[in-house]
Order: C-alpha cells, then sequence, then structure tokens
C-alpha cells in the first residue's frame, strides 16, 4: 500500500500531502494519523525546517473521516460507547495535538474540498490559502455526529462563534470566495497557482531567523489562553534569549548595512 502522507523538503520548507486520493484523503485511519504524528515530531527536531504547507493529494483537501468505516462501525469507530470514546483519544485526535504543538508555522493549501475533519485539519493549520476549487464544511451534523476533532474549538476561533454555529448546525458547505470573506482562508488563487502561493508564503517566512519564527508561534499559541500579564512575563524571557542569538545580530547589523541578512539558527 502506497504511503499515505508523503513529504518532501524543499529549501526550508517541508511538504506534507495526504496521498490516499482515490478515498478523498481521509484522516481518521490509524496509518494516516500516525504519519502526521510522525511528521510533526521530524520537524519539531530538524532546526533546518522553517515552514510547513499541507495539501491534499488529487481532487480533494480531505474527506475527514472514512464513512464507509462508520457504517461498518470498523476501526476507531467500532466498540462499546467506552471504547468509542478511547478510539477518538488515541485514534484522530493525536492530529490537532501533533499540529498544535508543531513548532513552525504551517500553511494548509486546500485545493478541494475540505470536509467535516477535513476542514478541521485545515483550521489546524496556523495559515490557509485555497484554490478557487475549494469548499468547507463542517458536516458533522449531517451523519449524525459533533466534531470529535477540535472543531468546536478551531472554528469560532477562526471565523467568530456567529458563522461557526452556522457552519456546525447546518452542516451547509460555503465555497472559496465566502471563507475569504469571513476569514477562515487568506487567500484563494486558481487551481493551477495553490502551491505556488503557498510556497511564496512560506519563503516570505522562511527568509526569518529560525528559533525566533518557533518562539514567536509559541508566543502567540500561548496568548490564546494565558492572561496579558502571564505573556508579558514570558515574552520577557524569550526576548532574553532572542538578543543573545547571533542571527539576532546579523538581522541588526544587515539593516543597517542595508543588506540582506543571512541568518543560520544561531
Amino acid at each position: 500500500m502506497t504511503s499515505p502522507l508523503l513529504i518532501e523538503l524543499q529549501d526550508g520548507v517541508c511538504i506534507l500531502t495526504l496521498n490516499r486520493p482515490e478515498t478523498r484523503n481521509p484522516i481518521s485511519d490509524g496509518d494516516t494519523i500516525a504519519a502526521l504524528e510522525d511528521a510533526v515530531l521530524m520537524i519539531n527536531r530538524d532546526h533546518a525546517i522553517r515552514a510547513v504547507v499541507l495539501t491534499g493529494a488529487g481532487s480533494a483537501f480531505s474527506s475527514g473521516g472514512n464513512v464507509k468505516h462508520m457504517q461498518d462501525r470498523e476501526g476507531m469507530f467500532g466498540g462499546t460507547p467506552a471504547q468509542l470514546r478511547e478510539g477518538y483519544r488515541n485514534g484522530i485526535q493525536r492530529i490537532p495535538r501533533a499540529l498544535y504543538h508543531c513548532e513552525v508555522p504551517t500553511i494548509a493549501a486546500v485545493n478541494g474540498p475540505a470536509i467535516g475533519a477535513g476542514c478541521d485539519l485545515a483550521l489546524m493549520c496556523d495559515m490557509r490559502i485555497a484554490s478557487d476549487n475549494a469548499r468547507f464544511a463542517e458536516s458533522f451534523v449531517k451523519v449524525g455526529i459533533i466534531p470529535g476533532d477540535g472543531g468546536a474549538w478551531l472554528l469560532p476561533r477562526a471565523i467568530g462563534l456567529s458563522r461557526a454555529c452556522e457552519m456546525a448546525f447546518t452542516g451547509d458547505a460555503i465555497d472559496a470566495s465566502t471563507a475569504l470573506a469571513w476569514g477562515l482562508v487568506s487567500q484563494v488563487v486558481a487551481p493551477g497557482q495553490l502551491m505556488n502561493a503557498a510556497l511564496a508564503l512560506a519563503r516570505r517566512i522562511t527568509v526569518n531567523p529560525p528559533d525566533v519564527l518557533r518562539m514567536t508561534k509559541k508566543l502567540l499559541r500561548e496568548g490564546q489562553h494565558s492572561s496579558l500579564e502571564s505573556l508579558l512575563e514570558l515574552s520577557a524571557a524569550m526576548q532574553a534569549l532572542a538578543h543573545h542569538t547571533r542571527d539576532h545580530q546579523e538581522a541588526v547589523n544587515a539593516m543597517l548595512a542595508r543588506r540582506v541578512p543571512v541568518f543560520t539558527g544561531e
């Protein structure tokens, strides 16, 4: 069987491609969950990687949960209520935990439909760019279940509570232009330009000092739930570290000399 996730490294950018196009890239299967989790561990350990682009092979970004497996009560969808609870906790919920703790900036390049958990997968990334072919649906109600992978936490933070409720209560899909207007994505491009746009954004990120990028992402994450005082204290500690990096010195020297800086992660 082919790998459920393709990994390509390109000039400091790690491109992750969901690789089950024949089933529209579901993410509830155990091998896909493990592959995404392992990829994030690899990325966190490799300080040459400064940004991630996540996309889907074929015409879909991700169909979310495997509906056929739901029908057959197979894999994480089988067993008693207690077993199902553990199936979610030790199954698909590993993906939002992994991506939340990915230390480098992440970009979802949404090439087609992002449905249910597939919509939530895009929301797990820090930034989202969509092709004109993209559609987004928080459609769990349509199959008689709730957002089991963190969508109820992710979606209101992306588009506000009222619009999140509309998407979750109706299960209706929105198109790429609506997603742009609602702030779910930051760009919409022609299908043939999607990866170019995602990589261009990634390269605007990767020109910056890698350790500072990781600390900045950490602060943005902490700022979602900490008090201002706590965040200021953490910011002061991280700033002290940043001031003592060679990259900080290089950034200042390059700015004053009006030249392009070269950052080494030191």
